[in-house]
């Protein structure tokens, strides 16, 4: 089947859809991303693409902090209003009933309500254009502990995390495999 050429776009999808807070614990802001990903392993790196003219970018340049605060799909209402009003207009935090709690690595508060927060510190702002990229080493992570099984594993398919594609939000689904799946030796059957 043939395939229609479109201009090239941000159309790489599905990508998180992250509350990102920033600002300091007595004067915390929150915006929505969805332009954030992994860059590098080993140290563990990510990054947020923010636009200069939005509350938030002066906040994340001026700290050289920030959270990125992984959202559920019962909190798509809160996330699209985070990512819709300025923070300079209003106290986003407190008009979505959000909780915040000190994060353990930097000056910035987590959202109690996600149910994973990843701890970040910029390494570099790179001006992309319609973007400035903070790139950023991730400096801990703080884990919702009913999430947490037994065995110290982390069950991400409990945690009802939502995605963005496109400019629409969606509930992430059952898990279909994990890293190696495909190539993993059976363990054989030993009967005596």
């Amino acid at each position: 089947m043939p395939k229609q050429f479109w201009k090239g776009s941000a159309l790489l999808a599905p990508v998180p859809a992250a509350l990102v807070t920033c600002g300091s614990i007595e004067h915390p802001n929150v915006l929505t991303i969805g332009w954030t990903g992994i860059v590098c392993t080993r140290p563990p790196m990510t990054y947020i693409s923010v636009r200069p003219e939005r509350f938030s970018h002066d906040l994340i340049k001026e700290s050289g902090e920030f959270v990125i605060n992984l959202t559920t799909s019962a909190m798509c209402r809160i996330t699209d209003f985070c990512g819709v009003r300025s923070g300079k207009d209003m106290n986003k935090i407190e008009k979505c009933g959000l909780h915040l709690s000190p994060a353990q690595k930097v000056s910035v508060p987590m959202i109690d309500e996600c149910p994973v927060s990843l701890e970040c510190k910029v390494t570099e702002a790179k001006p992309l254009g319609s973007h400035t990229m903070f790139l950023a080493e991730i400096v801990g992570i703080d884990v919702d502990e009913k999430y947490i099984d037994s065995k110290g594993k982390l069950n991400l398919q409990q945690c009802g995390l939502m995605a963005y594609a496109h400019g629409e939000y969606f509930a992430l689904g059952r898990k279909l495999g994990d890293f190696g799946w495909s190539v993993r030796k059976k363990k054989k059957n030993r009967s005596k």
